[in-house]
């Protein structure tokens, strides 16, 4: 959360300071830019992106029961 928070806020402030702020090192920061996605994160974009997709074809009409069921099914 801390890393993620630096990087939206990298063109406002200089990044050594907003690790200071954080308390992390930049050494940290670095390494969580290496880093790969979790498999947890990459399985919550797969599930975005076919919510995303249903919603886009029912023209934004797909409510929370259908996709309930509709994700159910992936």
């Amino acid at each position: 959360m801390r890393f993620r928070f630096i990087e939206e806020q990298r063109g406002t402030f200089p990044v050594d300071r907003l690790c200071r702020v954080m308390n992390v090192s930049p050494r940290g920061l670095r390494a969580f830019r290496s880093r790969p996605a979790s498999r947890r994160q990459h399985t919550d974009m797969v599930v975005l992106a076919h919510i995303k997709e249903q919603s886009r074809l029912s023209l934004g009409s797909y409510g929370r029961p259908r996709m309930t069921e509709e994700l159910k099914e992936v």
